[in-house]
């Protein structure tokens, strides 16, 4: 858990506007209660189910697994800071665990919300393949487990509103163009009433930090996991369609000079600022990715500077620097990594 997760450091299809793609599957076991009101004895019999299973996903690759309560603080933050885990499941984290692939692209909460949480975190825009994966992982643990499922109503979850597929299927965008137009609202707004959702950074209650926004589906029940694939992708091009309209509007003629003002200001921030929290430090290194995907701004690795979005992030830096630091202390290193960072790139 040394490495930043592939997903989080590479590109995929889109990946100047899509950022990552996941799939998420709730599952329970039959008969354990779930772990809102389950007991030690309980959570703990999850654990020893699924810390046994793990060896039968090694055909899918390389899979650890890691007991919450033995790791320490900064490790959990690193893995919610990835989006492997919630950041509810660094809380009270005894009886509670974590499988890992070894490429950091798959991870599966255990005594989360439900006894299972499987996620596929993909690089870009690739759904059908997150997809794919998810039900191929799902299907070897469930030839070793046996889940809460009713014939009406499908897989059983702790939340109603995940009751059936139990898929949760996600984009994560990066929208600096719209909402720089102010046209965020507009695009995304209306996407609740065709059983979508739009969530910040880290999902659900989660702030909007650097243009990135999280689309995901709201409706598990009564539609197959396929249509809500189709479902989830038929908007996701209509708002790729929607952020590179705003940024060719913002490089006709007439505005070409004040968009590159303004990223070239960013840039100018970025690379002399002494301190710098780390929301500004999300919105400016948003708008050099943007100026970068235009190509107003030049920079010979433009996946380092996605990789840079995640180390500046704070259980990141003091991992860096291999202490726990105060805030102001991370604020200066911050600054100094990202300054260090863009004169590599001069």
């Amino acid at each position: 858990m040394k490495k930043i997760a592939s997903w989080m450091k590479q590109s995929g299809p889109q990946g100047d506007i899509v950022l990552g793609t996941r799939c998420r599957l709730a599952r329970n076991l039959e008969g354990i209660p779930f772990p809102g009101g389950a007991s030690r004895d309980d959570l703990r019999e999850v654990l020893n189910k699924t810390s046994a299973v793990v060896a039968h996903l090694q055909g899918l690759g390389e899979f650890s697994y890691h007991e919450m309560g033995t790791m320490d603080t900064l490790d959990r933050q690193i893995l919610a800071e990835e989006h492997l885990i919630s950041p509810s499941h660094t809380q009270n984290p005894q009886h509670k665990a974590v499988i890992l692939s070894d490429t950091s692209n798959v991870s599966i909460m255990v005594n989360e919300e439900d006894h299972l949480r499987i996620q596929v975190l993909k690089p870009g825009l690739q759904l059908e393949k997150a997809w794919n994966v998810a039900t191929e992982i799902d299907d070897r643990l469930e030839e070793h487990l046996d889940y809460a499922f009713d014939m009406q109503s499908g897989y059983l979850t702790c939340c109603p509103t995940n009751v059936g597929t139990a898929l949760r299927a996600s984009v994560m965008f990066h929208l600096p163009a719209l909402r720089r137009l102010k046209k965020v609202q507009e695009v995304l707004g209306t996407v609740s009433k065709f059983g979508l959702t739009v969530r910040g950074l880290y999902g659900e209650g989660s702030d909007i930090w650097g243009n990135v926004f999280q689309l995901s589906n709201q409706i598990t029940l009564g539609q197959s996991e396929e249509e809500t694939i189709e479902h989830l992708a038929r908007f996701t091009d209509q708002i790729l369609h929607s952020e590179r309209q705003a940024r060719e509007y913002l490089l006709e003629e007439d505005r070409k000079l004040a968009t590159e003002d303004w990223l070239y200001r960013s840039y100018g921030i970025l690379s002399n600022a002494r301190t710098i929290t780390s929301q500004e430090a999300m919105e400016l290194l948003s708008d050099l990715k943007l100026g970068v995907d235009l190509g107003v701004i030049e920079h010979s690795d433009p996946e380092r500077l996605k990789q840079l979005m995640v180390q500046i992030r704070s259980a990141h830096l003091q991992r860096i620097m291999g202490q726990a630091l105060p805030v102001h202390e991370r604020d200066r290193l911050r600054a100094s990594l990202i300054r260090d960072t863009l004169n590599d790139n001069s």
